[in-house]
């Protein structure tokens, strides 16, 4: 018998063979690195994402705004990564009735300044409420002091 010469060889057959699952197991492997490459992307991008969207919502919008009068006790920096100011007013509504505290954040220098040049006399702050911030990197309060003025002692 002779051997035909269109005909592939039999090693030639068994080569191709043994190509064909190392390239499904390398689809395969590829596939499945992309899968936790994507849902690994997912656990870190979504989370951050929706962190960053939460905070810019809750700072953005207020809640409330309004005014308090009183009496700055107390106004201290605190904070390394993200510093801000934090004071106490006292508000006394009836000479001899017990005092009521409430607690601000100041979050601009420039406000901060004019609160201490203020300090001992009495005072009305304007503020705005941010409820849901969702770390105290932004402030220990939700009352933002937005400015300050001198009110005259009767």
């Amino acid at each position: 018998m002779t051997e035909d010469s269109t005909q592939p060889s039999e090693e030639a057959h068994e080569e191709a063979n043994e190509a064909v699952p190392d390239q499904i197991a390398t689809k395969s492997g590829w596939r499945l690195r992309k899968w936790l490459a994507l849902a690994a992307l997912t656990a870190v991008i979504l989370p951050a994402i929706s962190f960053a969207l939460w905070t810019w919502i809750a700072l953005t919008y207020t809640y409330s705004r309004g005014e308090r009068a009183g009496y700055v006790q107390k106004l201290s920096e605190k904070g390394w990564v993200c510093p801000t100011w934090e004071g106490e007013l006292s508000m006394v509504n009836v000479p001899g009735a017990a005092q009521e505290r409430w607690l601000f954040t100041v979050r601009g220098d420039s406000i901060a300044v004019a609160i201490q040049a203020t300090m001992g006399h009495k005072v009305a702050l304007n503020y705005a409420e941010h409820r849901g911030v969702p770390t105290s990197c932004f402030g220990d309060t939700p009352y933002f002091v937005e400015g300050v003025r001198r009110v005259a002692e009767p």
